[in-house]
């Protein structure tokens, strides 16, 4: 079993899409796509914080979208084995750190109401629920919990 101190936390690389775009696929009903994580590559606005194993898999990844002084976080996924050890929490205190160096002063994201853990998880890193996005979720069709927090 490994620990969270023997993880690295590092930007995506090229050769980390591969391994993301099978976690989509194991996380998420509807995926995003190989070809859609190869153009966050490409895509100014788009940050990425990876999670590898001391062997270099892929156990997990949070990305966002930042605009000038405000971001998005467009998704957190960690391997459902590598689960409940915290590695969720520590992608997003790593990409908070990364956002308020970065001037980002506040951060949105979705989570889907019935994702209590993940729910559990941004509160833990300071989110607050600011709305809610009515059948925002496909496979099932879900509501999405809006939550928010300032960073600066």
């Amino acid at each position: 079993m490994t620990r969270n101190d023997e993880l690295i936390f590092s930007p995506l690389l090229p050769a980390h899409i591969d391994q993301m775009a099978e976690i989509e696929i194991e996380c998420f009903s509807v995926p995003w796509s190989r070809e859609a994580l190869l153009e966050e590559l490409d895509n100014p606005y788009a940050h990425y914080v990876v999670c590898t194993d001391p062997a270099g898999k892929v156990v997990g990844y949070i990305g966002s979208r930042i605009v000038l002084d405000e971001a998005d976080i467009t998704n957190v996924a960690v391997r459902p084995q590598y689960r409940r050890r915290g590695i969720g929490f520590d992608l997003v205190t790593a990409m908070l750190g990364l956002m308020k160096m970065g001037g980002v002063r506040s951060v949105l994201l979705e989570v889907r109401e019935s994702n209590l853990p993940a729910q559990k998880c941004y509160e833990r890193a300071g989110f607050t629920v600011v709305g809610r996005r009515k059948n925002y979720y496909e496979l099932p069709k879900e509501d999405a919990l809006l939550m928010g927090r300032q960073l600066i």
